[in-house]
């Protein structure tokens, strides 16, 4: 019998995982394994618990939001045991969990750990010695998730977030900080005032669908990057924004780019989210695509290589 590590975070979402643990341990005993559960009880703690006892297991499920995933896959990036990942996703946003069309009830997901053929491999980003899932991002409003109370997130849900902005940071102040920078990718060199910026792998980021880009794939080794030139006036500002719900990338208010390498300076100390969580106060940043690194078990039907966006329930993580 194939042994299994399931590590969830009872406190992620509004702890619906309560509500489905014995169904989910249920489907994977059914599926032929021998069931380990482990709930987290700190910050890293499913990071530490997966880096010590990773070896032991043939797969390895971890259920949260992305902080939950993005520890699982930095513990297997850091570990080197290269198990195979499943995730059951209990967050707010979901957005990796939405790129992989994983649907959001917790039971159909976890059947997707038993019913795929095989997991897929997926790119992860290294971000000079730390690793993110799906994005790397600066700027504009990017602290509010890690600095959300996950009380208001449970009650409140995406709406929390945008309580957290509006108390926390006025728009007109938020656009006042910006971050002069220099960053280089192939043979491009770019050097102008930024409020915001992001490195990402997913098709959506924040819960925005098509902020990455129409042509994104999760195993080419290319991360998408997309930069926002600090506005020049409130006008400028109204133009940026119809640009970025257009999706126009080519507009002069943005730089958008694909590489698998991005090197980026700054003489002022800059705070970065991996993730949707804190990644460090820094200046100089190198960011590396990880070809294919990890594998997860995905909605994505291995015989035909298409996106199962009805997956057992008709619903995606997003929805």
């Amino acid at each position: 019998m194939k042994k299994l590590l399931f590590v969830f975070n009872p406190h992620s979402g509004k702890g619906m995982i309560k509500l489905h643990l014995l169904d989910i341990v249920d489907i994977f005993t059914k599926g032929g394994y021998e069931v380990t559960v482990h709930p987290t009880q700190a910050q890293l703690d499913g990071y530490n618990y997966i880096m010590e006892n990773a070896e032991k297991y043939d797969v390895l499920v971890c259920s949260g939001g992305d902080g939950t995933l993005n520890e699982s896959i930095t513990a297997i990036m850091q570990s080197g045991c290269k198990k195979p990942l499943g995730y059951i996703p209990a967050g707010t946003m979901n957005d990796f969990a939405s790129t992989l069309s994983i649907p959001k009830d917790m039971p159909a997901a976890a059947r997707i750990v038993v019913d795929a053929v095989m997991p897929i491999p997926v790119d992860v980003g290294s971000f000079n010695d730390k690793y993110f899932t799906y994005v790397a991002a600066f700027g504009l409003f990017t602290a509010v998730s890690y600095e959300t109370d996950q009380q208001l997130k449970n009650s409140l849900g995406v709406l929390a977030y945008f309580i957290e902005a509006l108390k926390a940071q006025q728009i007109s102040q938020e656009l006042s900080r910006y971050y002069h920078m220099k960053i280089k990718y192939d043979n491009v060199e770019i050097e102008d005032d930024f409020i915001f910026g992001m490195i990402a792998n997913s098709m959506s980021v924040g819960g925005f669908k098509g902020i990455t880009g129409d042509d994104v794939w999760l195993d080419d080794g290319i991360f998408e990057g997309l930069l926002v030139r600090r506005p020049s006036s409130l006008k400028d500002l109204q133009l940026t924004i119809n640009a970025l719900i257009r999706h126009d990338f080519t507009a002069p208010y943005f730089y958008y780019f694909k590489s698998g390498s991005f090197e980026f300076h700054s003489e002022e100390i800059v705070p970065w989210t991996l993730d949707g969580e804190f990644g460090g106060d820094e200046t100089d940043i190198t960011i590396r695509n990880c070809h294919c690194a990890v594998k997860i078990f995905t909605g994505k039907n291995t015989v035909t290589g298409e996106w199962e966006n009805n997956a057992s329930t008709g619903e995606t993580a997003e929805q």
